[in-house]
């Protein structure tokens, strides 16, 4: 798995991911805000299966 996702986008995955999984821990929202751990795994490894479909890649290094 090659890195896609770089920066600014891997911290903000990061922190929605977090976000998410912490509302939902705190009953703020339903079960659902567990989808949170999707941004959070592609932001803590770099990379995005979606993102290898679309051809993005936010990565600066080759």
């Amino acid at each position: 798995m090659k890195c896609n996702v770089g920066g600014i986008d891997r911290v903000l995955r990061i922190l929605v991911g977090l976000a998410l999984i912490g509302a939902t821990l705190m009953g703020w929202i339903n079960v659902l805000g567990w989808i949170g751990v999707v941004p959070l795994l592609t932001g803590v490894f770099g990379f995005c299966p979606a993102y290898t479909l679309l051809g993005i890649k936010t990565c600066k290094v080759n």
